[in-house]
């Protein structure tokens, strides 16, 4: 029962600061969400700040689990076709998952604040990309699938856009459907301009 209590009260604090950020955040309001008295959240968490780093903690987990880190890396594909498959999974899974997108507003909001959250940000929002893709690229050159190139300039290539497509969906969530598939268009145009000559794929989308 207490650990149930504590995951509610990660969960009300991932929403109230992904929406009004750390500052604008009181335990009082919180508390409120969830039906306790301030007394009922202090008995799990001896502080805002203690919330806040078990949050952190929380969502390096979640991520690394259901979106990749260099402890949960991909597989790599065996097919060019798979790599825009894999690629519109995670950009879907990024996109929809109500976790992890607020997971990506608190660490906009609050990368300038906190060093672990400009940290994350970092992690999440570049290097964690380039690595991650740098490892699917380098399997794909040995495979065959993609022509020989500097792996990790390919992979921060192919990233920083999908990036950059992501965070519009944040910003203006009605140029979602609109972000998606300019994404897969550049996935498949990259494709047709990197893969191997043998192995190349109609850019254009199914």
């Amino acid at each position: 029962m207490a650990n149930d209590t504590k995951e509610r009260i990660l969960a009300a604090a991932l929403e109230m600061f992904s929406r009004n950020g750390y500052a604008g955040t009181n335990i009082r309001e919180l508390s409120a969400s969830l039906g306790l008295v301030k007394s009922g959240v202090y008995k799990h968490y001896e502080s805002k700040e203690a919330i806040w780093n078990a949050l952190l903690d929380e969502m390096i987990a979640y991520y690394g689990e259901h979106f990749g880190s260099a402890e949960h890396l991909p597989p790599v594909p065996d097919t060019l076709e798979g790599l825009a498959d894999m690629t519109m999974g995670l950009v879907n899974l990024t996109v929809h998952d109500e976790r992890i997108v607020m997971t990506r507003k608190v660490l906009t909001l609050e990368q300038f604040r906190d060093a672990r959250a400009r940290e994350l940000a970092t992690r999440h929002f570049l290097t964690g990309l380039t690595d991650m893709f740098t490892h699917v690229f380098t399997g794909m050159m040995e495979k065959g699938l993609l022509r020989q190139d500097d792996p990790k300039m390919l992979a921060f290539a192919y990233t920083a856009p999908i990036s950059a497509l992501i965070h519009l969906c944040d910003r203006e969530p009605d140029r979602t459907e609109e972000a998606i598939a300019q994404i897969e268009a550049f996935s498949r145009h990259f494709i047709a301009t990197y893969g191997a000559q043998e192995q190349r794929m109609d850019p254009r989308p199914i």
